[in-house]
């Protein structure tokens, strides 16, 4: 039988110690970031309602590879899209939900991305 793997059991218990303190509500929802070893995704919820309001990743459909290669790049392109889309929905702050993740890499650009698509933390 398969056992779950440490990292993944460290990376729940910081998923847990944050969101006790990370509420989004409607006026400024929460954007939560998840990645895989390949993709990036990110969604704005607003926990009051239990809803997704908006989403975004590299799996997505409008999203448009660049001539930029790396998974940084393309997260600070997701960063940005999520931003407009927000901007779209009526969203102009938000509370940053990292996901139990470091602060660094692909995290990072996301935030940068969202940030310079016009996005408040």
């Amino acid at each position: 039988m398969a056992k779950t793997s440490p990292k993944s059991i460290a990376r729940e218990k910081r998923v847990r110690r944050i969101r006790k303190n990370l509420v989004g509500t409607s006026e400024r929802p929460r954007l939560r970031v998840f990645k895989s070893s390949k993709h990036i995704y990110a969604q704005i919820i607003d926990d009051a309602a239990g809803t997704t309001l908006v989403s975004m990743s590299t799996v997505d459909k409008a999203y448009q590879k660049s001539e930029e290669k790396g998974k940084a790049s393309a997260a600070k392109q997701i960063g940005m899209a999520i931003a407009e889309r927000a901007k779209a929905a009526g969203i102009n702050r938000v509370i940053f939900d990292r996901g139990g993740y470091i602060y660094q890499g692909r995290v990072k650009a996301l935030s940068e991305g969202a940030r310079e698509g016009g996005l408040e933390f």
